[in-house]
């Protein structure tokens, strides 16, 4: 009989501490809840005892995170619409504060990156885009590390991936490379010449741009305002005027 007691009481004692034994693993980390309230200890990797129907153990993976941030559409200052998708790297540095400061705080640093890329995106040129990536990817870093601190998290590296330009402009900037690599201009209008046809002065306008006047200048007003075409009627008489037929040039 003793025997059976001292069997009942072994199996109870080993339940309980099958219960009760955790395994933590190197690259995570354990926070205790005892009645819901968080304990300060924080349980390194390996076992970790915990009491029984009191505590609850939560997991916090310490590894760094590869998140990808959808592209995020957006006009850039010089007005060019174009599509920029990146990259963040981030681990947890403090457990408690990641679990109890943020629900989700894989979905706060997603939300936080989409808005600080298109504010990006709203604040740069698109040559800067192109072109100068590495200050805007500190300048991701920086807008990103600000309330991921208060959250117990570090912005490891931030990286754009790749723009992506309207349809557009791409066809112009292939044209353009095109006409580069054939030595023409990049598919800019002809310029209008500065120096007059040749022959201009032998060709007869069809109409003046002002009206001929008589050579004797005088004054009436049929002679003065009346176009070249109509030259003939300017000096009705030759009494009246000085009698000559001829008009001056424009």
């Amino acid at each position: 009989m003793l025997l059976d007691v001292l069997a009942v009481a072994g199996g109870v004692a080993l339940a309980a501490a099958a219960i009760s034994l955790r395994v933590v693993k190197q690259y995570e980390r354990g926070l205790v809840f005892r009645f819901g309230r968080v304990l300060d200890q924080v349980r390194g990797p390996g076992l970790a005892m915990i009491v029984p129907i009191m505590d609850r153990l939560r997991k916090v993976n310490m590894q760094i995170v590869t998140m990808a941030v959808p592209a995020q559409e957006g006009i850039t200052r010089d007005n060019v619409t174009v599509k920029v998708d990146a990259v963040v790297y981030f681990r947890v540095v403090d457990p408690v504060r990641a679990i109890v400061s943020v629900e989700d705080y894989p979905f706060a640093v997603s939300q936080v990156a989409q808005t600080s890329l298109r504010s990006i995106i709203g604040k740069s040129d698109l040559d800067d885009l192109l072109t100068n990536r590495e200050r805007l990817n500190q300048g991701l870093e920086l807008m990103l590390d600000n309330p991921a601190v208060e959250w117990g998290i570090h912005i490891d590296r931030v990286e754009i991936k790749d723009v992506a330009l309207p349809e557009t402009m791409k066809r112009s900037m292939s044209r353009q490379a095109e006409a580069e690599r054939e030595g023409a201009p990049a598919s800019s209008p002809p310029r209008a010449s500065c120096r007059p046809p040749i022959g201009w002065h032998r060709q007869r306008p069809r109409w003046p741009t002002r009206p001929a006047r008589c050579s004797c200048d005088c004054s009436r007003p049929s002679c003065r305002w009346l176009p070249r075409r109509t030259r003939r009627s300017c000096c009705p008489s030759r009494s009246s005027c000085c009698g000559s037929w001829r008009t001056t040039r424009l």
